[in-house]
């Protein structure tokens, strides 16, 4: 899986990486080096351009502040989200709370690296505990994480200008780790090249087949993994330092 992962670039970094058009300066978030479930996060995503209520086929690419852990339209309560951080690439396109939104409501996310725990046993008292890893692109580039997004309708509002009428979240897809991150955890998230962010962002693509076909584990599977301080445990814990080694004082 992936619960747990790290976000630092500025929305005017991501939209220039990302081609993004329109972008709300009010929803800019606080770089985070611990981004957990339920946390807001950057989102790309396309929504077609409205003209007199309707869609004339053209996009335009956004960038949002998403919470992430996605909730169906039909779900009662959006607590459902803390369970729903990943959708499986195996079934996403066919289980009921993420086919909707695999279809038409696809989205990348952006992060500098993910982290994932292994039991390790301590040899001087023989326990077993949690050891945190650090996974990013061995070049330093950044991730586009593969998710999906979501729109749910408070149905304790009755004005659709009241700004909590409307709550949209995401998910991360993941697949089996074969590769570096594989040693760590036995699932990984899925990311995408850029050349293939136009295909897996437009709504109007919805040939199942072909989109999981654009869907890759990040940098290729060329990754650099690496233990870090087991302070991440902490949700409440941020910062660069959380990238230090054990027993290193500098990241």
């Amino acid at each position: 899986m992936c619960g747990r992962y790290a976000s630092i670039r500025t929305p005017e970094d991501l939209t220039g990486l990302f081609g993004v058009t329109d972008w709300r300066p009010e929803e800019t978030l606080a770089p985070s080096w611990n981004v957990a479930p339920t946390d807001p996060v950057y989102a790309v995503l396309e929504r077609p351009v409205r003209d007199d209520g309707d869609a004339d086929g053209t996009v335009r690419r956004e960038l949002r502040a998403l919470r992430w852990g996605l909730v169906p339209s039909w779900a009662k309560d959006p607590k459902t989200g803390a369970r729903m951080i990943n959708a499986r690439v195996e079934t996403v396109h066919e289980k009921p709370a993420y086919r909707r939104a695999f279809a038409k409501r696809r989205c990348l996310l952006p992060a500098d690296g993910f982290y994932e725990w292994d039991a390790v046993t301590d040899e001087t008292t023989g326990k077993t505990r949690k050891q945190p890893y650090f996974i990013r692109p061995d070049d330093g580039q950044i991730m586009a994480l593969a998710g999906l997004y979501e729109f749910w309708r408070n149905p304790d509002t009755t004005a659709e200008e009241d700004p909590d009428a409307w709550l949209m979240t995401c998910t991360i897809i993941t697949t089996e780790a074969t590769d570096e991150a594989g040693r760590v955890h036995p699932r990984m998230p899925l990311a995408l090249a850029p050349e293939h962010y136009d295909t897996w962002l437009d709504p109007h693509h919805q040939d199942a087949e072909d989109l999981r076909a654009l869907l890759s584990r990040p940098a290729g599977g060329r990754l650099d993994t690496r233990q870090v301080s087991t302070a991440v445990n902490n949700v409440r814990n941020n910062g660069p330092q959380l990238l230090n080694r054990p027993g290193d004082t500098t990241p």
